[in-house]
């Protein structure tokens, strides 16, 4: 009578290019034609051969028939981000030291990595502005993680923060090159409409949450109640 299994498949906020490819190739309801092929082969497979794929596509549940092919797919979740990203940035706070959207999808990624607390977003997005505005260095860790690629073993060490990277913010000012993940709506939104409210720091406090901080003296404080167990 005409009816259609449909089949879902979710991806990710925060996966990168690869484990997002590695979620699809292992969806047995969806058909594989781009097993094999590099990362330029595969933009190019879906008509983006002048794009870097990471941060290309929108984390979302997609809902397909069986044998969907990989690049149907794909196409449906970069044509979700641009849309996404394009609306957002349309409707974007005025001032922010952001040229276009790729360089805000950029900021939206590192947020992305930075907390999995919905309401700190704005907060670290306006961290990342207020440092962009005064020509710091973002000296956030997730770029350094992604520069380091499979070089990475769950461990970062003093010396990794100082390794020359393309993506190690704390040796280069400003964005990196390209996104460093896939972000999810909420980061995009909290990159177009930071909280800047002076804070220049902020530390993880263990519990998933992260605390603020305006001074270096401050910070160097926080991390060592967080950080070091010191009181």
């Amino acid at each position: 009578d005409g009816k259609v299994v449909l089949h879902q498949i979710t991806l990710i906020e925060g996966w990168n290019f690869k484990q997002m490819m590695q979620a699809v190739q292992q969806n047995s309801k969806i058909s594989h034609t781009l097993a094999g092929q590099s990362d330029e082969q595969i933009m190019r497979g879906i008509g983006k051969s002048e794009l870097h794929p990471e941060g290309q596509f929108l984390p979302d549940t997609y809902t397909f028939s069986r044998n969907i092919t990989d690049r149907e797919l794909l196409i449906t979740a970069h044509n979700a981000l641009q849309k996404s990203l394009q609306s957002a940035w349309e409707g974007r706070v005025e001032g922010l030291p952001l040229k276009t959207p790729y360089e805000a999808l950029t900021l939206a990624s590192i947020v992305e990595k930075e907390t999995g607390v919905a309401s700190e977003r704005p907060l670290i997005a306006g961290v990342f502005t207020t440092r962009l505005r005064k020509n710091m260095k973002l000296q956030t860790d997730p770029t350094v993680i992604y520069g380091m690629g499979d070089q990475f073993k769950g461990n970062i060490k003093r010396k990794h923060l100082k390794q020359d990277t393309p993506y190690n913010t704390y040796v280069h000012r400003g964005l990196t090159p390209t996104p460093i993940s896939m972000p999810g709506q909420a980061a995009i939104n909290a990159v177009m409409h930071p909280k800047e409210e002076g804070y220049l720091y902020f530390v993880a406090k263990g519990d998933g949450s992260h605390y603020f901080s305006k001074t270096l003296k401050e910070h160097n404080n926080a991390v060592r109640k967080y950080q070091l167990g010191q009181n």
